[in-house]
């Protein structure tokens, strides 16, 4: 196997997308895989600082995922964060669908996420799914 250089490695277009039915949405919407700083920036808003305790934030799990990963057929974002509180108010099934894509494309399972909270320190609270 090749070692690569820098050169390679920056100029790679590893970026994927896919086409997802949303028949909920009566339509398709393209799907990207998250880059780095993206799913860094996921990753992160899951967690929120109460006080002296760092906890969980599931709220929006979804919608955050989502608004990260469907683009216009430009490869463009189509949502911001403002949107992710109405995002968050679509069907559960299409989010889903959607969110399911993304986690593929971008490498990100459940286990991450786990791995990730886990290393919360002992007395720490957790917010539940339901918040």
């Amino acid at each position: 196997m090749t070692i690569l250089t820098r050169d390679q490695i920056l100029e790679a277009q590893d970026l994927t997308t896919e086409k997802v039915e949303i028949s909920e949405w009566d339509g398709e919407v393209n799907v990207k895989s998250l880059t780095g700083k993206e799913r860094d920036q996921f990753e992160e808003s899951i967690f929120q600082q109460k006080g002296k305790k760092m906890e969980r934030n599931f709220k929006n799990l979804r919608a955050k995922l989502v608004a990260l990963t469907v683009i216009d057929d430009n490869g463009d974002l189509i949502f911001a964060q403002k949107d992710i509180e109405a995002l968050g108010a679509k069907n559960a099934s299409a989010l889903d669908k959607v969110f399911s894509v993304a986690q593929r494309l971008s490498g990100l399972t459940k286990e991450d996420i786990d791995d990730m909270t886990s290393t919360l320190e002992d007395g720490q609270s957790e917010d539940s799914l339901s918040d």
